[in-house]
């Protein structure tokens, strides 16, 4: 494997496993340096995974740079030198190093990062026309649905039919439990478990008022239930399951861009250190409304 295709492997391992990662490319350099412009690399938070962008001097600054750009998405511009710059140059981040070489590098950091990861309790209408629409805005969408196939969910990436997440599949950035009365109480204590964010739970506030006096009598962690909104969605009126997939949607691109949508409560939170597993139960009976 040449080391072009090396790169490349690498970087489509990272994305597979949904590890925020950057492509780092030499564009311009002041010799002597050991980096030549078009060398890459594929850099993580820990550290660089393959390729070459040059020696010691310069890996401080991408490392920082890289860590900044994972954080906030944005590519950056920056020149690794031993010389201060007389005057700043727009759109370039100027490191200064005591690098002994006496070389420059000019390096792109371009921050490579998974499509978040969006896990779908219940084989409710809306919860499969959810799995579609939000695959179509760029979620990996994983669902979960006891007997039930994948083909029932299209564009999922992943499928389990059970209550139960495979043990090799990303952590969910958000959840949305649309269940409509099969397996209410099990979908939400794996929806905790899992470790999203935030939760949306398509149901009335009188049935999750109900549900959440369940879950706290099992143990959950008040903190970690404040992390479920319900109902589901933002406010817009809609009555079919494909316009209360719609609602979830927006409200789910609200919560992954930061927006200030007003929609209503659960704001982030922490998850506690142990959240008690789910145990099995009957879930209670009644119709989900989207109201």
């Amino acid at each position: 494997m040449t080391g072009e295709q090396t790169l490349f492997a690498t970087l489509q391992r990272l994305q597979d496993a949904a590890v925020p990662c950057a492509l780092v490319t030499v564009v311009r350099c002041e010799t002597p340096t050991s980096a030549r412009p078009g060398q890459k690399a594929v850099v993580t938070a820990e550290g660089i995974e393959a390729g070459w962008i040059g020696g010691g001097c310069a890996q401080p600054a991408v490392l920082r740079t890289v860590a900044e750009a994972l954080e906030d998405g944005q590519p950056q511009l920056i020149r690794v030198s031993p010389r201060r710059e007389q005057g700043a140059v727009e759109g370039l981040r100027d490191f200064h190093t005591g690098c002994a070489s006496g070389g420059t590098l000019d390096l792109f950091v371009d921050p490579v990062l998974p499509a978040p990861a969006l896990r779908v309790y219940g084989a409710s209408p809306a919860a499969r026309h959810l799995a579609v629409t939000a695959a179509g805005v760029g979620f990996a969408v994983q669902a979960v649905a006891p007997d039930t196939t994948a083909e029932a969910f299209a564009g999922a990436v992943r499928h389990a039919d059970d209550w139960r997440a495979g043990e090799d599949w990303p952590a969910p950035r958000f959840a949305v439990v649309a269940t409509q009365g099969r397996g209410d109480r099990p979908a939400l204590e794996a929806a905790l478990a899992s470790g999203a964010e935030r939760i949306g739970f398509i149901a009335s506030r009188r049935k999750f008022a109900r549900l959440r006096e369940q879950l706290a009598e099992r143990g959950h962690h008040a903190a970690r239930l404040d992390a479920i909104k319900a109902p589901a969605g933002l406010d817009l009126g809609a009555r079919t399951p494909e316009e209360i997939a719609i609602t979830v949607l927006a409200e789910l691109i609200a919560w992954r861009r930061g927006g200030a949508v007003d929609s209503g409560q659960a704001p982030a939170v922490p998850q506690p250190a142990a959240t008690p597993g789910a145990r099995a139960g009957a879930s209670s009976a009644g119709c989900c409304g989207g109201g």
